[in-house]
C-alpha cells in the first residue's frame, strides 16, 4: 500500500484527488492539508510514501516547502502538481528534492503512474515537463542566455510588475488596472514563484537587473 498525503491550498483539488486516487487497491490517502506550514508539522509522524505539492500556495509556497521537506529527512518522496510548466520551476523544485512533476490537468491515469514511479525510486515527469526539461539539456546555449534564467511574464504580470516598480500600493494597482485587490496579490505571488525570490524587494531587484518588465 503506498501512502499518499496531498498539500494543496484549494480544497477542491483535494477532493478532486481523493476521488481519482480512492478505487486504486494499492494507494491510500492518509491525510490532506491547505497548509504547507501545517503539513510539515504533520508529516513527521504520518510519513508518508508520497507526497502531492502544490507549487503556488500562500504562506509558503511548493518550492520552498519542498526544500523544507527534503530537510525532514523522511523517506517520503515529492510530487509537484501545479499548473505551470516553465523551466525554472521544474528545475527548482527537482534541485529542491522533488522526485516528481506532473501538471494538474493530467488525468488518473498518468496520476497513478507518477505516485507509483517515485514509489519505487524513480523520477517521474509528465511528457509535457519531459520535453522542457529535454530542451533544456540538449540547448545549452540557449540555457546560458540570461532570457532564460527566468520564464517569461504574463502582459498582466509585466504591468502589475511595472507599477510595483513605480511604486504604487496594491490597491492603486488594483484601481489602475480595473482588478481586484486580490488578483493584484495573486499576481505578486506567481511573479515571486517564478522567479525564486521570496518577498517584493527581491522582486524588484531581479525585475531591475534582468529587465522582466519590459
Amino acid at each position: 500500500m503506498i501512502n499518499v498525503f496531498i498539500i494543496d491550498d484549494h480544497q477542491m483539488v483535494i477532493e478532486g484527488f481523493k476521488l481519482l486516487l480512492q478505487n486504486e487497491v494499492e494507494i491510500k490517502v492518509v491525510g490532506s492539508e491547505l497548509d504547507a506550514k501545517k503539513a510539515l508539522q504533520l508529516l513527521p509522524e504520518i510519513n508518508p510514501d508520497v507526497i502531492l505539492l502544490d507549487i503556488n500556495m500562500p504562506e509558503l509556497n511548493g518550492i520552498d516547502a519542498c526544500k523544507k521537506i527534503t530537510k525532514l529527512g523522511l523517506a517520503s518522496k515529492v510530487i509537484a502538481i501545479t499548473m505551470h510548466k516553465e523551466s525554472s520551476l521544474i528545475r527548482q523544485m527537482l534541485n529542491n528534492g522533488a522526485k516528481g512533476y506532473v501538471l494538474k490537468n493530467a488525468g488518473k491515469k498518468e496520476l497513478v503512474e507518477a505516485i507509483k514511479s517515485v514509489f519505487e525510486g524513480k523520477t517521474y515527469l509528465d511528457e509535457t515537463s519531459k520535453e522542457i526539461v529535454f530542451n533544456m539539456m540538449t540547448n545549452d546555449k540557449k540555457i546560458k542566455e540570461t532570457s532564460s534564467l527566468f520564464p517569461k511574464l504574463s502582459r498582466r504580470e509585466k504591468e502589475v510588475l511595472q507599477l510595483i516598480l513605480d511604486e504604487h500600493t496594491t490597491q492603486e494597482i488594483a484601481d489602475k488596472l480595473f482588478i481586484s485587490f486580490g488578483t493584484v496579490e495573486t499576481h505578486r505571488r506567481n511573479m515571486l514563484i517564478k522567479t525564486g525570490t521570496r518577498n517584493t524587494a527581491g522582486l524588484v531587484k531581479v525585475a531591475m537587473e534582468y529587465s522582466l518588465h519590459t
